[in-house]
């Protein structure tokens, strides 16, 4: 992290952006009254009870109860932390962060964080400089050109060389513990040794051009072929992908992405011209890494090689795909053929062929059908059956929305079934409500003033005598009515970022769309005919409470003076 978000940008943010548009990015809404509904992102539900408000600039689903305002929805929706959420906002909102350096001492944890930070980056420095400059230096090189890459590319991708020797990193680095949390240093027989030795070395950047890890390639047929950073404070392979910060340096908003195997690949493909490609680090592919791939791009695709790992491995990969398909997002496979990965592929048929593959590459929707039925007689009763038990489970993953019904048109169409996806067993179920409940004054009174802020210009005109107020959890609506009327946010969504993380957030959730049906001519009036009835409710309470003490134990001189003044009034 550069340094703090001034609070002042974050509240300029919300004001620039507007949360109907990112949203239907992403969740296709339909405008209803003043709001906009969809089926909830968040939960398997039959009709829609996610309302968007763009007056309040604020979600909320009546169905589980989940609601925020545009960063909490980036944050929940895309997994992102709540930095990332900000930093996906300006870059729509086209704005520079001005990160704030802090000029209190920074927590430990997060220190120690910057430190591996810089660290990872002095490391992969030393890595292209003994690609330059190391005596034995030749054998990375000619490896190099005899992969036919050229100069510009390793520069971009900072390819460097980890030479032949068990312990060079920590005399240069001088922090056994650091090398050790970099994952940069292994333990065996009671010492310490190099993690990576006569290797090609690939750093690893996040979305931000931190490295955070490495992988390595051996020089000859060692085995381990390819070498990874293990997990560590900065690295966890299942959520990153290696050549993204570099694609999105070049073009930020493509409008594809290539996700291939390994390293070298992605290389490749930049070699000839294809700098869309990414790799996943040596792991089955994950809905984390997918979604961070999505946050940039409407469709991914996935290339897979044609040999038998490969083939498996595109088909592991559905369980990722299928956790974050909608209707906004694409997804198509390209299997290659037997033998072949993109490098080997790109070496012999040239790039404009390997464009063609992907333009061409099947559509997930096709290729999960016919995966699934390539060993099936769909001609017989058991063989549909066996089509709507194994698809059933991967389209029981997929949010409401066109794609999946239409998923389950072709399934019906297969089977000659009508499918049923059941709701997702720990789907929070719908509150219970009267349908003439109403809720209590204090409730309603709060609820009006979250929903409407401007009524703070009434209560600025007249003050509330808080002395007069005493109900449960009088202190928590004072608290939140005298913060609005001091800081006046523009939304309610602006209220609602003030209060992230803090105890009161839940409860103003519900508050800023709890149903109020009035005219708009009649909010106001309705306000202070609440806040009036409160008071004098509040009043008459306090006066019981008061006469009965003074029956029983008596007061103090301060109590006799509040009676006096409650029996006046």
């Amino acid at each position: 992290m550069s340094g703090r978000i001034p609070r002042q940008f974050i509240d300029d943010l919300l004001v620039r952006v507007d949360i109907v548009d990112i949203i239907d990015s992403h969740v296709p809404l339909k405008k209803t009254g003043s709001n906009y509904i969809a089926r909830c992102p968040f939960h398997n539900e039959k009709s829609p009870s996610f309302n968007v408000s763009r007056n309040k600039q604020f979600y909320h689903c009546f169905g589980c109860g989940v609601g925020g305002n545009v960063i909490t929805f980036l944050i929940e929706f895309n997994h992102l932390s709540f930095v990332e959420a900000i930093e996906e906002l300006a870059t729509a909102a086209g704005v520079e962060i001005p990160y704030e350096h802090s000029t209190f001492n920074e927590p430990q944890a997060k220190n120690k964080l910057l430190d591996l930070q810089q660290l990872t980056a002095q490391i992969a420095t030393f890595y292209i400089e003994q690609l330059k400059q190391h005596p034995h230096k030749k054998i990375a090189v000619d490896y190099l050109k005899g992969r036919g890459i050229q100069g510009t590319i390793a520069r971009d991708f900072m390819v460097g060389y980890a030479p032949d020797g068990w312990q060079i990193l920590a005399p240069l680095f001088d922090n056994i513990e650091l090398l050790c949390e970099a994952g940069m240093l292994a333990f065996k027989n009671e010492q310490y040794y190099d993690r990576f030795r006569q290797r090609i070395m690939f750093p690893i950047r996040n979305k931000r051009g931190h490295v955070i890890g490495f992988g390595g390639r051996v020089l000859d047929d060692s085995q381990p072929k390819y070498l990874n950073s293990p997990e560590t404070p900065l690295f966890h392979k299942s959520n990153e992908v290696y050549g993204l910060y570099e694609l999105l340096k070049k073009n930020s908003r493509p409008s594809r992405i290539l996700l291939v195997e390994g390293y070298m690949d992605v290389i490749m493909l930049a070699q000839f011209g294809i700098d869309y490609g990414v790799a996943a680090l040596g792991t089955n592919l994950t809905a984390t890494q997918l979604q961070l791939l999505f946050r940039s791009t409407p469709e991914v695709i996935l290339c897979f090689d044609g040999d038998k790992a490969g083939q498996d491995a595109a088909w592991k990969s559905m369980d990722a795909v299928f956790s974050v398909l909608n209707d906004n997002r694409q997804v198509r496979v390209l299997i290659l053929p037997p033998a072949h990965d993109p490098d080997s592929l790109l070496r012999a048929e040239g790039a404009e062929a390997f464009t063609q593959r992907i333009e061409h590459a099947e559509m997930v929707s096709a290729y999960f059908f016919n995966h699934l039925t390539a060993t099936l007689d769909l001609t017989t009763i058991e063989g549909r059956a066996k089509l709507a038990h194994q698809a059933k489970p991967y389209l029981f993953k997929l949010v409401n929305g066109h794609f999946k019904k239409l998923m389950l048109a072709k399934l019906k169409e297969l089977t000659e079934l009508d499918v049923v996806i059941p709701a997702l067993e720990n789907t929070p179920s719908p509150p219970r409500t009267e349908k003439n409940e109403r809720p209590s004054l204090p409730r309603l009174t709060l609820a009006l003033l979250v929903q409407n802020l401007s009524l703070s210009e009434k209560l600025a005109k007249n003050p509330i005598d808080w002395q007069a107020l005493d109900f449960s959890g009088i202190e928590t609506f004072k608290a939140i009515v005298q913060k609005i009327c001091a800081e006046k946010p523009a939304t309610t969504a602006h209220l609602l970022e003030h209060y992230r993380g803090q105890k009161e957030e839940k409860m103003l959730n519900t508050l800023a769309f709890l149903p109020i049906p009035l005219p708009e001519e009649s909010v106001e009036a309705e306000f202070m005919g609440a806040l009036n009835q409160l008071l004098a409710q509040a009043k008459q309470t306090r006066l019981e409470k008061l006469l009965v003490q003074e029956n029983t134990v008596g007061l103090n001189d301060s109590e006799k003076e509040i009676l006096r003044h409650l029996l006046l009034r």
